[in-house]
C-alpha cells in the first residue's frame, strides 16, 4: 500500500496521535481509497475498505494504473457519529495474499447549542496579510498622531484570530488549498480543489470531499454564492465548488458550476471575469479546446464517480454555449455592470461574466470611470463597464436573499494577490479597499440580517509585504529624481550595459528617498467623491518592500499601466532590486508561509478568536450553522 485517503499521519508515519489530519463533520461525504503495488504480474482481484473494523457498504472499483499499480476507491462514504475512526483497506492478489494498511479520520462532533447562522459570508482577500490591510488603512483612512482615523470596515468586526496556512504538500500553499479549506476543513496538495491527491494522471477522477455548500444545500437546503475579481474557474472560486487536482483546467470547472453545483449543490450567483470558458469554441473570444476527444480540459468523470456522488459525468464538448445552458437553467446573465445593476430584486439566480479573463484591477476601473481613459490597461478599451467588487457584492446578497433557507456566500478579492505578485504597490493597495468597501456591504447586510456570520479572512499571505517608511520628498521631486537618472531603459551598471550607473539610483531614489522611523511621519492621502483615493501618488507617499520578492525596478511611483513583468518595470530610474525568492530572471514575487488574520461578526463570532489551523475555520462555522452558538 503506496496511499490510503483520507491522509493520516497513521498511515504516512504510524503515529495515531493528534493533529488528526482529516476531519469532517457528521454526514459530511468523502471518499475512500489507496494506490496498491501488486507483485510483478499479478493484479488484484478483490478489496474492502473497513472503519472501526466493519466493512463499509458500497461498491469497490480498481482499476489498473500501470506499473503494476492499482487504484482502489468506495465513493460518497460518510459517516455521523462523532469520534476518531481507523479505516483499513485490504486488498487481495491474483496469487492469493493479501497486503493491509490503516489510517485514520475524525469526525467533529457538532453540538446543540444556542441559535444558528442562517448564512455565511466568507470574504477572502487572496494574498492579504497584516501589512495589506494596514497599507488599506493608511492610504483610505489616514493615520495622525499615532492613531487611525478611521478604522478599515474589516477592523470594526469584533472578533479576531490568526491562522496557520501550509498545505498538505508545503508549508508554502498556493490559493486552492488555501481557500478550499475554508470549504472543505482539509489539507490539499498544491494545486488541488475538493480532492485528496492520488496516483493517476486524470484531473477529474482523485478522491473528492464534500464542499460545505454542498453539503449545506443537501441537508438544509441552503443557496451558493461565488463572487470573485478574478476569472471565476481561478484557483479560490473553484475551491467552493469545483474537485479537481487541477486548478487550471478552466473548461471543466465551468461546465462543473452548471453540472453539480447548478444541478446539485443550488448554486444560485457566479460573478467575476472568464467569459472565454463560456463561449463556444470558434467563436470569438472562446478559450475552450477544440478536440473532440477528451484532453483533460473538459470534465469527464469516471462512470463510477458519477454514479457514486450521483452527478453528471460530464462530456468532451468544446461548442457547448455554456451562458445559453445557464440561461436554460433558469439564471439572468449580466455581461456588464450596467445589466448586473439593472438585474431584478426578484432575481433567484444570476450569472455575470465581465471579462474574457481576471477581471481589471480596482484603480484602473475608478480611473476610467473617473477619465474614461483607458491608458491605464488595455482591457477596459474592450470591457469597460466591468462592476466593482463592491457592486457585485452587492447585488449577490439581493439575489441570495430570496431563497428562504439561507445562504453561503464567498467573496474574493482576487487582485490583492495578483498585483502583490507583480509587486504593484498601489494596485494591491488599491484592490484591498475595494476589498473593505465589500467588507461594509456585507456588514450592512448583517445587521439587516442578524442570523449571518462574516468571516473576513486570506488565503495566505503573498509577496512578504512590509510597511518600511514613507518618501522624504513631494511627488513632483520624486519625479524628477527618477527622470533625471535616465529614459532610455536600459540596466546600467546592473549589468554591464551602457547607460546610467546603478549607485545613483539607490542613492537618489533609495537613499535619498527612504524615510523611516521619525522620518516616516504619517503619509497623508486624501478620498475622491467616490470613495477610492484621489491619487495614490500623494507628497510623501507610504513606502513597501516585499520579503517574497523577485528581480525589479523601483521609483516608487505608480505604474501608468498594469506591466506584469516588474523586471521591465520603472528601469530609467535605474534602482534594481535582486529577487532572494524568485531567482535570476523571474520578477513574480511569491506567497510566503507568515500566519494570516481572521475578523469575524455576526452570528457565531465569539468561536473564531485565537491562534488556529486554517481548517478550523470550517468546523467552528458548521458549528454555528448546524448546532449553533451562544
Amino acid at each position: 500500500m503506496t496511499r490510503l485517503n483520507p491522509p493520516s499521519a497513521l498511515f504516512s508515519f504510524n503515529d495515531a496521535t493528534p493533529p488528526y489530519i482529516s476531519r469532517f463533520v457528521p454526514g459530511q461525504r468523502f471518499d475512500l481509497q489507496a494506490t496498491i503495488q501488486a507483485d510483478p504480474g499479478q493484479t488484484i482481484t478483490a478489496a474492502v475498505f473497513k472503519v472501526g473494523g466493519v466493512t463499509v457498504p458500497g461498491t469497490v472499483t480498481i482499476t489498473s494504473i500501470g506499473s503494476d499499480r492499482f487504484n482502489v476507491v468506495l465513493r460518497a462514504y460518510s459517516n455521523v457519529v462523532a469520534g476518531v475512526k481507523t479505516v483499513t483497506v485490504e486488498a487481495t492478489q491474483s496469487n492469493g495474499p493479501v497486503a493491509t494498511a490503516t489510517g485514520n479520520f475524525e469526525i467533529v462532533g457538532i453540538t446543540t447549542v444556542g441559535r444558528k447562522a442562517k448564512n455565511i459570508i466568507y470574504l477572502i482577500g487572496d494574498g492579504m496579510s497584516n501589512a495589506h490591510r494596514t497599507a488599506a488603512r493608511i492610504v483610505s483612512n489616514g493615520i495622525a498622531m499615532g492613531k487611525a482615523i478611521t478604522p478599515l470596515a474589516m477592523d470594526t468586526l469584533p472578533v479576531t484570530g490568526i491562522l496557520n496556512t501550509p498545505s498538505l504538500n508545503s508549508i508554502i500553499t498556493d490559493s486552492a488549498p488555501g481557500a478550499a479549506c475554508y470549504s472543505v476543513g482539509n489539507k490539499s496538495n498544491n494545486g488541488q480543489e475538493g480532492v485528496f491527491p492520488d496516483d493517476t494522471a486524470d484531473k477529474w477522477d482523485n478522491p473528492r470531499v464534500e464542499h460545505m455548500g454542498n453539503y449545506l444545500a443537501r441537508t438544509q437546503g441552503k443557496a451558493l454564492g461565488i463572487v470573485t475579481t478574478a476569472d471565476v474557474e481561478d484557483a479560490t472560486p473553484g475551491s467552493f465548488s469545483a474537485h479537481t487536482q487541477d486548478r487550471g483546467a478552466g473548461t471543466g470547472i465551468c461546465d462543473m458550476y452548471l453540472d453539480e453545483g447548478v444541478a446539485k449543490h443550488n448554486l444560485r450567483v457566479l460573478l467575476g471575469g472568464g467569459r472565454k470558458w463560456f463561449i463556444p469554441f470558434g467563436s470569438p473570444g472562446s478559450g475552450r479546446i477544440g478536440n473532440t476527444t477528451s484532453n483533460g480540459a473538459d470534465a469527464v468523470l469516471p462512470a463510477e464517480l458519477a454514479a457514486g456522488w450521483g452527478v453528471s459525468a460530464g462530456a468532451v464538448d468544446p461548442a457547448r454555449d455554456l451562458i445559453a445552458d445557464f440561461v436554460t437553467a433558469g439564471f439572468t446573465y449580466a455581461p456588464d455592470k450596467t445589466s448586473l445593476i439593472a438585474a431584478a430584486p426578484a432575481t433567484t439566480k444570476l450569472l455575470g461574466l465581465f471579462h474574457t479573463g481576471n477581471m481589471d484591477v480596482s484603480l484602473d476601473k475608478i480611473n476610467h470611470r473617473r477619465t474614461s481613459s483607458t491608458a491605464s490597461s488595455s482591457t477596459l478599451a474592450t470591457f469597460p463597464d466591468q462592476p466593482l467588487l463592491e457592486e457585485m457584492t452587492e447585488k449577490a446578497l439581493q439575489v441570495l436573499k430570496n431563497n428562504t433557507q439561507g445562504f453561503v456566500l464567498m467573496v474574493e478579492a482576487a487582485s490583492i494577490d495578483k498585483q502583490a505578485h507583480n509587486m504593484d504597490t498601489e494596485r494591491f493597495v488599491h484592490d484591498t479597499i475595494e476589498f473593505d468597501r465589500s467588507v461594509q456591504k456585507c456588514i450592512d447586510f448583517q445587521v439587516a440580517n442578524p442570523d449571518t456570520l462574516i468571516i473576513v479572512t486570506a488565503d495566505h499571505e503573498c509577496a512578504g509585504v512590509a510597511i518600511f517608511g514613507a518618501s522624504l520628498v513631494t511627488n513632483a521631486q520624486l519625479i524628477a529624481r527618477s527622470t533625471a537618472l535616465g529614459t532610455d531603459g536600459v540596466q546600467g551598471g546592473v549589468n554591464g550595459a551602457t547607460g546610467v550607473n546603478s549607485t545613483d539610483g539607490q542613492l537618489q531614489l533609495r537613499t535619498g528617498v527612504s524615510g523611516t522611523y521619525d522620518s516616516a511621519a504619517f503619509p497623508v492621502y486624501t478620498n475622491n467623491a467616490d470613495g477610492y483615493p484621489t491619487t495614490m501618488d500623494p507628497d510623501r507617499k507610504m513606502l513597501i518592500g516585499y520579503g517574497g520578492n523577485g528581480d525589479r525596478y523601483e521609483d516608487w511611483l505608480q505604474n501608468p499601466v498594469v506591466q506584469v513583468n516588474p523586471e521591465l518595470r520603472d528601469k530609467p530610474g535605474d534602482f534594481f532590486i535582486a529577487g532572494q525568492a524568485a531567482g535570476a530572471g523571474n520578477s513574480s514575487a511569491v506567497h510566503t508561509a507568515a500566519d494570516i488574520p481572521l475578523s469575524a461578526g455576526g452570528r457565531g463570532a465569539s468561536l473564531f478568536t485565537g491562534t488556529m489551523d486554517n481548517t478550523e475555520v470550517f468546523f467552528r462555522a458548521m458549528q454555528v450553522l448546524i448546532g449553533g452558538a451562544k
